[in-house]
């Protein structure tokens, strides 16, 4: 048999998208595998594909004898990293890999990185969409849902990888050709346990990058920018406003280059800060990689936003409702209100471990707000004496609520600042629960009258 890991004996934490992707692949490379999740076997998905594939599935709960003989782990995201397992892999001596670690010693093409607190999906799609538009067969993959390690062995031309802080946390040999710190806020601090370790693993984007490759920092954004600054090889900064020589940036409405002359590339008319951002980093990662400049406003053009990122989803009595449950972090929900006015916030779920008061600095865009889930209690005492406030038991109820507080021609906005997982799968669950509760209103309003 041949393959990168013939001989291997490797043990995958986690069967869910990542971990199953990391199993099968290791499988293909010649390693023996087997994986340990803390599910019990009967709600692993997965499961019988795994088996079939001749993969031990361990289910159940992890146990020190499922390390036994094994030469590698690697890890899904979001294993804590002071889970028992990982503890007793690095006892053992056992060199314990990531999602980005596995990738990068399979991959053998060019690969762009993507990361930041809010705005990696966006950026890393619209990045995509510029290198097809310039004549490269390149796909998005990592944290956006298609696996990196799956990905480097698909034969793409150019890999344009989303990065998330679980990823980059065991991140050694990941070396982008072009790397994108899009903002750092507050968020995972559950998980990494300080703003300081957060920032780590952000940093390691550009850590294996060297003279010829090129790091792209957000000038409007102090914290990132403090940390894009330390990058030892070439740094391209984006912005908001005019461009300085050497940067991207905006003119009104539209994004110019000054990376190399002064070139008007697209008109970027939403209004939203953060999508305006987005494409501005974008646009300078193409560039820097020697993408032709023709190529961002077409690759912009046919970017297809991705859902739960700010879509109207239905009006009701004159009152949009947004769906932006992707907002999962105070930054983003911040940046989601900005681009409002005359709102109800629906806002809460689980806060990992940060602080929601600084939701309240933008309590004058604000006619109410509904605090639901883990962190209702939070989000309602925050807002208590600014605005009206409800407490809602679902995000039915929530939408209910609001509509109820609403104004006519303001919004409801979904926005919670906070992770879905004490009440749903996911976020994309929340987003279609809330956008299925908006329009039943609607349809309930219609046959009133």
């Amino acid at each position: 048999m041949t393959g990168a890991f013939v001989g291997e004996r490797v043990v995958v934490i986690g069967a869910e998208t990542a971990g199953a992707a990391a199993a099968l692949v290791l499988a293909d490379e010649g390693a023996d595998v087997s994986v340990s999740d803390a599910r019990a076997l009967s709600e692993l998905a997965r499961a019988a594909e795994l088996t079939a594939r001749g993969i031990t599935v361990h289910g159940g709960g992890h146990d020190p004898s499922h390390l036994d003989g094994a030469t590698l782990v690697v890890t899904s995201p979001g294993v804590a990293p002071e889970a028992p397992v990982l503890t007793w892999a690095a006892e053992r001596g056992i060199p314990v890999w990531g999602e980005l670690e596995l990738g990068a010693r399979l991959c053998r093409v060019p690969c762009l990185a993507v990361t930041g607190t809010n705005g990696k999906t966006t950026a890393t799609g619209m990045l995509a969409a510029i290198l097809r538009a310039g004549g490269l067969d390149a796909i998005a993959c990592g944290n956006i849902g298609h696996p990196f390690p799956v990905a480097a062995r698909e034969g793409h031309e150019a890999l344009v990888v989303e990065a998330s802080s679980f990823q980059l946390r065991l991140a050694e040999t990941f070396h982008p050709e072009v790397s994108v710190l899009l903002n750092l806020a507050p968020d995972h601090l559950d998980h990494h346990g300080s703003m300081r370790a957060y920032a780590g693993a952000k940093r390691r984007v550009f850590a294996n990058q060297i003279d010829g490759d090129t790091h792209v920092g957000n000038a409007d954004d102090p914290a990132s920018s403090a940390i894009s600054r330390e990058a030892r090889c070439r740094v391209v900064w984006f912005r908001l406003d005019a461009p300085a020589a050497g940067e991207v940036g905006y003119r009104g409405t539209e994004l110019v280059s000054r990376i190399d002359g002064d070139v008007g590339l697209a008109h970027v008319e939403d209004p939203r800060p953060g999508y305006r951002a987005d494409a501005a980093a974008a646009a300078a990662a193409a560039i820097a990689f020697g993408v032709d400049p023709g190529a961002v406003r077409i690759g912009l053009a046919t970017y297809e936003p991705a859902r739960h990122r700010g879509e109207v989803v239905a009006e009701v009595r004159g009152v949009r409702f947004i769906d932006d449950s992707k907002a999962t972090n105070v930054h983003a929900a911040l940046a989601a209100l900005d681009a409002t006015r005359d709102a109800v916030l629906i806002a809460g779920g689980r806060a990992k471990g940060v602080d929601l008061s600084p939701l309240t600095s933008r309590a004058d865009r604000l006619v109410g707000v509904v605090a639901l889930g883990e962190s209702a209690a939070e989000v309602a005492g925050a807002f208590e004496d600014l605005v009206p406030t409800r407490v809602a038991g679902s995000i039915e109820d929530a939408a209910r609520l609001a509509l109820d507080l609403a104004i006519p021609g303001g919004v409801v906005l979904l926005a919670p600042a906070c992770a879905s997982w004490d009440m749903f799968r996911d976020y994309a669950e929340r987003g279609d629960r809330f956008a299925a509760a908006a329009r039943a209103l609607g349809a309930e309003v219609a046959t009133r009258g």
